[in-house]
């Protein structure tokens, strides 16, 4: 730290200190003046009235930054006096002239010009009768001069000061901002992160349970059947795997801005999805509808766990052993729907796991759609079993994208 540097930061911690310093200075320097030659000659005496009128007006700067203006009126009464009293005004031209430009740092524009105009010409008028009228002595114009530079000075370190504070304040709301932003995409990403987790691994873990208690009552009375269903259990198991591993992948990936943000998932996988839920016992009837196209990789893989998210609700909590599934390609948005006609189960025990810590399906697939900017919708039937609907935006497609026509697929797993 230089010593200009260290001078600045003691001056900023004692304030006070300093304008009794800065007082005791000016005022040994104004006791001093007679003595120094000069034209015209000076008065060598040195009288009490002066001394204790230099003393009052330096001893006023020590409250300088308290009460400035007050200050520079006490600071201009005091010199005018000591002028009229005595031909040594030099000596006390010091103290308004330092309190004037503490008018200009510690207030607004308008009032230290103000001040300082006030000033100059009281004691330009005190200067004047003094000497008799005389304007063209030197000491009347200096005085005039002073006090007018100590404002343009204090109003330009005032304005310095305001300038840094504004940066400042900028450069702390920008860091303030950075921080909320990354705070909230850490935010994002977790919640992606669990919703990827939940719907990877709640489809095969549904199905693993399922077959793992079918094999465990036939075991003995149907070996067979018991086989078959480990069997499921090792495929499901299997898949769960790979899907984890995939994800694990994209979470370490480093380095590699062309890599994909989401596992590769999609509609493309529909029917394979169909098939491992009719291979764990549910009935499922899907329709195709609209003229299928590339879509949006996001809005793809929403699409693809809604409807496994939606059938792994239907396969653990309703009453019934089947579901319809709808997917809809409009102009200008995807449609998913699906109907579980069962006995109400779904919505009660959905419902109620979704309320409490233990269920995220219907809050993961509302996030889902909401992240792409569609649409959830997800309740009772009216004939007693579970709607989910889903509608996601996509762009409009181009002309080879609109053929000439669309088309209908259906079919029915189970």
């Amino acid at each position: 730290m230089t010593a200009l540097a260290a001078w600045r930061q003691t001056a900023r911690a004692h304030p006070l200190t300093v304008d009794v310093v800065l007082a005791t200075v000016l005022f040994l320097l104004s006791l001093l003046m007679p003595f120094i030659p000069g034209e015209p000659p000076r008065r060598v005496s040195l009288t009490v009235s002066v001394a204790v009128l230099g003393a009052l007006a330096c001893g006023a700067l020590a409250l300088r930054r308290r009460w400035p203006t007050a200050v520079l009126a006490v600071t201009t009464g005091i010199s005018c006096a000591s002028v009229i009293v005595s031909d040594v005004a030099g000596g006390y031209l010091g103290a308004p002239v330092i309190a004037a430009y503490t008018v200009a740092v510690r207030t607004d524009r308008r009032t230290a010009w103000t001040a300082g105009a006030a000033a100059a010409l009281v004691f330009a008028a005190a200067s004047l009768a003094a000497s008799g009228g005389d304007w063209s002595s030197p000491g009347n114009q200096n005085i005039v001069l002073w006090i007018g530079m100590a404002v343009a000075a204090g109003d330009a370190v005032r304005s310095r000061r305001a300038y840094v504070v504004l940066l400042e304040e900028r450069a702390r709301r920008a860091e303030q901002s950075r921080e909320e932003e990354a705070a909230r995409q850490v935010t994002e990403e977790r919640l992606r992160i669990a919703r990827e987790l939940h719907d990877v691994a709640a489809h095969h873990i549904a199905v693993i349970s399922v077959q793992a208690g079918v094999a465990g009552h036939t075991l003995r009375t149907d070996p067979d059947v018991a086989e078959e269903s480990l069997a499921l259990v090792r495929q499901a198991s299997r898949s769960v795997l790979e899907e984890l591993s995939t994800l694990l992948g994209v979470l370490r990936r480093e380095g590699d801005p062309q890599a994909p943000v989401d596992p590769v998932r999609g509609l493309d996988g529909l029917d394979e999805l169909v098939g491992s839920f009719t291979a764990a016992g549910l009935e499922v009837a899907w329709t195709l509808s609209g003229r299928p196209r590339p879509l949006p990789s996001a809005v793809d893989l929403a699409a693809y766990r809604i409807v496994q998210e939606s059938l792994t609700n239907v396969h653990k909590h309703s009453g019934n052993s089947s579901a319809r599934v709808g997917v809809e390609y409009a102009p200008d948005q995807l449609v998913v729907h699906l109907h579980d006609a069962g006995d109400g189960g779904m919505a009660n025990r959905t419902a109620g796991a979704d309320a409490g810590h233990g269920g995220r399906g219907i809050l993961g697939m509302h996030e889902r759609a909401s992240a792409v900017g569609g649409r959830f919708e997800a309740g009772p039937a009216p004939d007693g079993g579970f709607t989910v609907r889903a509608v996601l935006p996509l762009p409009l497609p181009s002309a080879e994208e609109r053929g000439d026509g669309t088309g209908t697929r259906e079919g029915v797993r189970g």
